[in-house]
Formats: C-alpha cells, structure tokens, sequence
C-alpha cells in the first residue's frame, strides 16, 4: 500500500512515468502501466517529473536579493571591484536577511542544494561565514547548503588570511577554496601549499576559483590536477570558471582534458557573458566532470541572475550552441545529477529508496524545458506540495 502515486507524467526523454511514494520516500518508479495500490493517485498531466536543480557555485553574502536595487559601480581592477563590494555591502540590509531572500527565491525555482562560496579572509574574518550559517539554519530542512571557506582577497598576499581558513573549517565549512595563486597571490605554489594543508588537515573538499589566462591558466590546472592526484584526492576538487579552457586552441584543450580526468578535478562554468569559458562537450567527451552555477546574483559584480538554474542551463546551452535534444540535456544535466555528485549530495534522483523530492515542469521532456524555461512548477517535498503547489492544476482522487 503507497501513500500516494504521481501518474501520468514523463521523464526527462519524455517517456511516460509514475512515481509511488511511502512514508516521504520513493517506493517505485517506473513506465505508465506500473501496477500499484495507493490511498491517492496525482495526475501530473503529462508533465515532465524531474529532481530538483543544485546550483554548484553560488555567492550567497553577496547578493542585494532582499534590498534595494544597487547600481553597478565600474572598477578597473580587481582591487578596485573588491574596493567597491565592500562600500556597497556597508551600506545594504543585514547579510543574513540578504542571504535568506536569495535562498528563498532560488528554492521557489526548484533548488535543492548548493555550494556557496563566503568570503574567509583576514579583511572580513569569519563574520560573512556566520552570517551565511544563520541563513543556512532555516532552510536545513528544505535546501542543502554546502559552504566553501573563499580567501576572496588573496591567501599569501593577504597575511592572516591561512589562519582564518583554517578556523572557518573549525566553524562548518566543508569545502576550502582558492583564487588565481599566481595573478592575484603571485605566488602560486604557496597559495596551494595552505589550501591542500588545510584539506588534508580537515579532510574536506577543494574548489578553486581560476580566472587566470589562457596558457598561464593551463599551467595552473596542471598544478591543481597534480596535488590532486599525488594526494589522493580524485573527486574530491573543483575548479570554477577556469576561462582559460575556452582562451586556448583545442589542441591544448585535448591535453589538458586527460589529465583532468585521470585526477578527477571537476570544472564548473556558469557561462559568463562577457568571458571565453570551458568547451563543455569536449571535456565531458574527455571524461572531464563538469557541473554548473549562478555564480553573482544581483551583486557589486553584475546586476543579473535571478537563482534559476533552468535558466542558468539554457544560458549555457545558449552560448555552447546546443542545438540538439541529446546536447540540451547536457546543460540539464549540469544543473542537477552532475552539480549533486560534485555536492556528495546523498538520496538524489527519481530512484526507488530516494527521498520522494521532485520538480513538475510545464514541458514535454528535459530538452523542451531548457530551451524554453517554462515557469509553470510544482515543488514536491518527501512526497507532499510545497509552497506553490496550488499554482499547478492536477487533478487528485482515491485509488
């Protein structure tokens, strides 16, 4: 006997599907003829049934979510855009508050884990950290928040900086982060020697933001996928953005991409708009793992981005001209099964024993749906609505 079951819906390929759920969890799942016995049947009609996104890089401390609009400030430097993030932060809403209205809004699109990256450094101390863990505590119950220690101002070239890392991981944070050892540090070999110290003194995760250019930006992969391997820490490190991938001909690309893939680093890109970015099919090709992210929100950085990562998908279908369904899929599958392994998120996917937590979508299939980001959504939670249930029609009766 099951709670209940969700019928007449598809999967991401748009083959019918029905879910039956008991006690909060997935009982069965499979094709429409599934003989089951429920106390309630759902008509999804015909709706694609999907796992919620994971948005694998997101900046939760900095985000004017929840504020007023803040125009974008121009800076010529990187100095200059910190310089400026931190004037306009001084003057906005309480962090915590910011950072609830993000998650808030990202959860409303169908979010159910994310890794957000805080900044941890000697000019900010663990206060944006505390911040970001009091916004966390309220939605423990409905989104997974994995917290990266970011040295956002430089690890060597801001002195203190290793000592506040290493106490935020004290504090809760899981993952130690990283950014450009050699153009913002200069020195590239010092500023990983902390950050895979304090991996392995606290046995968590590495993912380093890599902004550097092109051919330098090759090396430092090589660095990065090196320590990885020679540590022992396959699929347990991340780079984010590493533009250079996209700066540099292919052939460069092919020898790097084998290299990724045998230590096991993962690239997230969030398909910036002004920036070259990783060729995605071919290092998945490769066999490189690559997820993806927001990354800013509607910060001192840019004023877009809403938190949807359906949208962020389509984003990077679009400038990876992903024309085709199996291509679409890809970027669908970069916004949830590629972003949750990367998180180790646990009882993920439509599988019997999972949590029965899932997406409704207005589309025909995965493809449909990021190419045309429908807003029609239902929420489903360990079987139940959630929230915004009411806004899809379904009809409901007795088995």
């Amino acid at each position: 006997m099951f709670d209940r079951v969700f019928e007449n819906a598809v999967d991401i390929h748009g083959n019918k599907l029905r879910l039956a759920v008991k006690d909060g969890r997935f009982s069965e799942v499979g094709l429409d003829d599934l003989a089951t016995a429920s106390h309630e049947v759902v008509d999804l009609g015909g709706r694609l049934v999907m796992p919620g996104f994971v948005d694998g890089h997101i900046h939760l401390d900095k985000s004017f979510v929840g504020d007023v609009w803040r125009p974008h400030v121009e800076a010529q430097s990187l100095r200059e855009r910190l310089a400026a993030e931190k004037a306009l932060l001084a003057r906005s809403r309480p962090m915590a508050e910011r950072a609830d209205a993000l998650i808030a809004q990202a959860a409303a699109f169908g979010t159910v884990a994310m890794r957000c990256h805080v900044d941890v450094d000697a000019t900010t101390g663990l206060s944006h950290l505390h911040a970001v863990m009091e916004a966390r505590s309220k939605w423990r119950d409905s989104i997974e928040i994995e917290i990266v220690a970011f040295p956002q101002a430089g690890v060597m070239s801001c002195p203190g900086t290793a000592d506040i890392l290493d106490a935020a991981m004290r504090e809760g944070a899981t993952v130690i982060g990283g950014i450009d050892p050699t153009t913002f540090d200069g020195d590239a070999d010092g500023q990983l020697d902390v950050v895979f110290g304090i991996a392995g003194k606290h046995a968590s995760k590495v993912d380093i933001h890599l902004h550097e250019p092109g051919l330098q930006g090759i090396d430092q992969l090589q660095r990065i996928a090196e320590r990885t391997r020679v540590l022992g820490m396959n699929g347990r490190v991340a780079v984010s953005h590493a533009y250079a991938l996209g700066e540099v001909p292919m052939d460069v690309v092919d020898r790097i991409a084998p290299v990724l893939a045998d230590a096991g680093v993962a690239i997230m890109t969030n398909a910036p708009g002004d920036r070259p970015f990783p060729p995605v099919l071919r290092l998945r090709d490769a066999g490189v793992h690559v997820f993806a992210g927001n990354d800013n929100i509607r910060d001192a950085w840019w004023p877009y981005g809403n938190g949807d990562m359906l949208q962020r998908a389509n984003l990077i279908g679009y400038r990876s001209g992903f024309y085709t369904d199996e291509d679409l899929l890809v970027a669908f599958d970069m916004a949830t099964e590629a972003g949750a392994k990367v998180l180790g998120k646990r009882d993920y996917g439509l599988h019997p024993g999972n949590e029965a937590s899932f997406l409704v979508i207005d589309a025909p299939n995965g493809a449909a749906a990021v190419a045309g980001v429908p807003n029609d959504r239902t929420i489903v939670r360990r079987g139940e609505f959630w929230k915004n249930g009411d806004a899809l029609s379904m009809v409901t009766r007795p088995s």
